[in-house]
């Protein structure tokens, strides 16, 4: 039996979540559609520990994102679901912010620019069954992120690229520790082109993306 291994991005803002359709009730209904023994999941290993210790679903640093104590948690240990923290960053870096170093009118405008491209990810948020899980929002959002890497790359390289590298590994190791198993993969929809690009090379896997 092959291992098989689904993208699910999302958006970790309720607001958001509101505007464009996509609320929690969807998110468990993509979940429990796709049928997962394994939920690879954008938190980082000590936060996940954190809540199984105390029921702490905030992060060490407050970082976890809602969807992840409010339903991907209690539904993983309510459903015998084996959940893997795969998300990393170093504690000390991770407020980093994209335009740190610029002069505040620098900054300002930077904001603005960064505004127009999330403007931009946006517009495409219907063009699949699934809000934000299409690869018209996929290339937009990997071009952003090339500038995001061109203005700063300093910053980008330790908080996107390498922080995505080892997310990866951690994904990898979790279909090696798991033959034959369906695997989903949740995360911010910004990091689904990275996740397919990745996975779609997998040759021992069959990747659903989008999930619909």
């Amino acid at each position: 039996m092959r291992t098989v291994v689904g993208i699910l991005g999302v958006t970790h803002d309720p607001i958001l979540q509101a505007q464009y359709h996509y609320p929690l009730a969807l998110m468990e209904e993509l979940i429990q559609e796709f049928s997962p023994q394994v939920i690879c999941g954008e938190v980082h290993p000590k936060s996940w520990s954190l809540y199984l210790e105390k029921g702490n679903g905030a992060g060490i640093l407050g970082e976890t994102q809602g969807e992840y104590s409010q339903l991907i948690f209690p539904l993983c240990q309510n459903r015998g679901i084996e959940f893997v923290p795969i998300d990393w960053f170093e504690e000390d870096l991770f407020q980093m912010g994209p335009f740190d170093g610029f002069d505040a009118a620098t900054q300002t405008q930077l904001r603005e620019d960064l505004a127009g491209w999330n403007c931009r990810q946006r517009l495409t948020w219907d063009r699949g069954p699934i809000p934000f899980n299409c690869p018209d929002y996929d290339v937009v959002t990997e071009e952003m992120y090339e500038w995001l890497h061109h203005v700063n790359p300093e910053v980008q390289t330790i908080q996107w690229n390498v922080r995505h590298c080892i997310m990866m590994a951690g994904v990898k190791a979790a279909l090696k520790a798991n033959p034959g198993h369906r695997i989903l993969c949740i995360h911010g929809a910004d990091h689904n082109y990275w996740y397919h690009r990745t996975l779609k090379t997998q040759q021992d896997i069959d990747l659903i993306y989008p999930l619909r």
